[in-house]
């Protein structure tokens, strides 16, 4: 993975030209496509590429591209956060504390220890949300890993994808700002019922897939109980997961009351000084991508189709309705 780190110069110029108040996600995207340069697979299948052997060039290219990841991500960073500092990456480091060196977390190993877990948390958990349908789908037409992971990063900046960690920090430091002093169970609960009868919702609660409390937050919780059990935020966190549940069961209108990774995913980067919201998506990109080229190379190697959905008429689908 060392070997493979080096980016090119020309993806620093183009992340360097971009606007100042270009979207660290918006850069993220741009840099991944710009490596398309490099891509294995499509120089091979212009070659003449057996089928075989696509998965092995896939492989290739998804090595390639996810040893870039940290230091790219660090790049952004640093280019939008910290007046463009370059820190070269440690070659004895690994991984993920590379990411933590690179913007400035040389010595904090707390953090680097919170980034590898964030890292491998958020690599995926279930093929059919946004970010990693998107790139199978752009993969499936034979677009290499970094014209797919691209598309994908474009998927996950959506509010209701990859942006949803930034909404749930957000809504708790609102939280925390409705109360002069840190708020009981009973504030919590009346605070909550005000949000649902308001129309709005809380955000990190609820999930399409899963029913059960996201072992990802559990994860996560387990490292803040370990590494900064007094941190207030924290602390609220366990509260809101003591207390919401109850209201949102009670409520009725939803079917996972538990939360997911995305209530307390910004509370632990808040906590290390991460409090760029914008730039926690590009986090997620980083671990996601881990997912979404691990699933372009078995889908190269079982040879999957092109994907081709079904179109179907209004009037098709009212039918289905009527019979059913």
């Amino acid at each position: 993975m060392r070997s493979r780190s080096q980016i090119p110069g020309y993806v620093y110029s183009l992340l360097d030209s971009l606007p100042d108040k270009t979207h660290p996600m918006t850069m993220f995207s741009h840099a991944i496509l710009a490596l398309q340069n490099e891509s294995i697979f499509t120089a091979g299948y212009s070659d003449g590429l057996k089928k075989p052997d696509y998965w092995k060039a896939t492989l290739e290219d998804s090595l390639n591209l996810t040893a870039k990841l940290p230091a790219i991500a660090a790049h952004i960073f640093n280019r939008k956060y910290r007046e463009g500092k370059v820190i070269l990456p440690d070659p004895a480091l690994d991984w993920s504390a590379n990411f933590a060196h690179c913007i400035g977390r040389a010595d904090d190993r707390e953090y680097q220890e919170l980034i590898r877990l964030y890292f491998i948390l958020h690599a995926d958990h279930e093929g059919a949300n946004v970010s990693a349908h998107v790139s199978a789908l752009v993969n499936s037409a034979l677009s290499d890993i970094y014209y797919a992971s691209s598309a994908a990063m474009n998927g996950l900046a959506g509010p209701l994808h990859g942006v949803a960690n930034q909404e749930c920090i957000r809504w708790l430091l609102d939280l925390r700002r409705a109360f002069d002093a840190f708020p009981t169970a009973e504030q919590l609960e009346a605070y909550a019922w005000d949000v649902l009868n308001s129309g709005l919702v809380i955000p990190g609660y609820g999930h399409a897939v899963l029913r059960v409390a996201d072992p990802r937050f559990s994860a996560l919780l387990d490292f803040g109980n370990a590494y900064m059990p007094d941190d207030e935020l924290l602390r609220l966190v366990k509260l809101v997961y003591e207390v919401v549940p109850g209201v949102l069961a009670r409520f009725g209108k939803v079917k996972n009351p538990w939360p997911n990774v995305d209530a307390i995913s910004g509370t632990l980067q808040y906590h290390y000084g991460v409090t760029e919201f914008d730039f926690h998506t590009v986090m997620f990109g980083v671990s996601r991508i881990l997912g979404l080229t691990t699933h372009a190379v078995w889908s190269r190697a079982l040879g999957r189709p092109i994907e081709r959905p079904k179109s179907m008429t209004t009037r098709m689908l009212e039918q289905l309705v009527q019979a059913a």
